[in-house]
This record gives C-alpha cells, structure tokens and sequence, in this order.
C-alpha cells in the first residue's frame, strides 16, 4: 500500500513508519524535520507544514491511507495545544478531500476512552493533571473527525500508558473503553504494539468512522 504519515518523527509516528516500513508498504514521510528521516527505496520524505493545506493535498494524492500523528509540542500551554490541534486537524481533514484520499487512520488518546459507561479517563478524578493538556489537545481530532462523512475514519485510543517498549505483536481491542489489564489493573501498551494495531486496521480495515481502543 502507499501510505502517508504526518508526524513522521514523532514519538508515536517514528514506530508506525518502522512497522509499516518492515511490511514492505512504500511510505511518505512527512514531517517538519526532514532530516531526521534518511529516504530510502521504500521510504520517501517530505517537509511539509501541516497548516499548508493545498502543499499537504499535493503531497498525498494517489496515496491509500494517511495516518494523522500530527501533535502540537507538549511544552506548549494546553490552551496553545488545543488551538493548534484543532487548526493542523482542520488542514489535514480539508487536505484530506482536496486529495482524494479515501481513509484517515488517527493516532488518539487514552483521555477519551471511558472507565465507566460516559465518563471518559479525562474527566475521572484519577486521572493525572499533567496529562491534560495532551489528552484534551488529542480530543479535539475525535471531535473534528465524528461529523466526518466524506472519507473513511477511524481514531485508535491507546491505554493509559504508552511507552516505548519491545514489539510483541499482541493486543487487544474494545470500542470506547479503556483497555486495562484485570490482574494488574494496569493499562499499558508499548509503541511499538500500538504500531501494530494501526498497521493491522490499515491493511484488514474493521472500524470505519469511528474510535476503537487497544492494549495489552
């Protein structure tokens, strides 16, 4: 498959490319530090700012799938985080249609997964204070995405933690809750596993326009 990645680089793109490089799928690299990312036979990059939309519409065309790894820097404020998810989500989706592109995979977050039925980890009194701003600045994707009826969709919520870790090859998935281990009470997932799960909904799509949730 030809599948385009913005947030190349980042702490969960720089995984998803790795995964989907080693299933042998030719890739666009797009990110704002190109040189990050040496271009390969399978791997072409291209720095792109994701609030050029007519550059970013040029860039994915003829592509199959874009994955959105797009994340503002978490030094930012959480009000900065959020203004500037919303606008670079509103470029991608607007690139999105200019394209043609048919399927938008989006990497999510577990404040919107739910512990208990309507109430998201985000807004429980467990949840730590200094995630807020990722986990409200990522909500804003699911938001945009759901009154999205002119492409294909999904928003992959990972658990509570997610890590750097070994590649297991083994998860599982729900639909809005989060995904926590019974024995430990832990939820965790490595990024590299949550690689996996996206590249697995990539190639054998079984959510469309909606979110689902993995872990280990």
């Amino acid at each position: 498959m030809k599948i385009a990645i913005i947030g190349a680089t980042g702490f969960v793109g720089a995984p998803i490319l790795r995964e989907a490089v080693s299933r042998g799928h030719q890739v666009l690299a797009l990110t704002r530090n190109a040189k990050n990312i040496p271009a390969t036979g399978s791997v072409a990059v291209e720095k792109v700012d994701v609030h050029d939309t007519a550059a970013l519409a040029q860039a994915i065309a003829g592509y199959d799938v874009v994955i959105h790894a797009f994340a503002p820097p978490r030094s930012d404020s959480m009000e900065t985080r959020i203004a500037r998810q919303a606008q670079g989500t509103g470029s991608i989706i607007k690139a999105i249609k200019q394209s043609g592109v048919p399927r938008l995979v989006a990497v999510g977050g577990a404040g919107t997964a739910e512990v208990a039925p309507g109430v998201p980890l985000m807004n429980s009194y467990f949840f730590p204070p200094e995630y807020e701003g990722g986990a409200r600045s990522t909500a804003v994707i699911k938001d945009l995405l759901q009154s999205e009826d002119a492409f294909d969709w999904v928003f992959i919520s990972p658990p509570n933690f997610l890590e750097e870790g070994p590649r297991t090859g083994s998860y599982r998935t729900g639909k809005d809750n989060l995904i926590i281990e019974l024995s430990t009470g832990r939820s965790y997932m490595s990024t590299a596993d949550y690689a996996v799960a996206m590249l697995d909904e990539i190639e054998t799509p079984r959510h469309h326009r909606q979110r689902f949730t993995v872990g280990t």
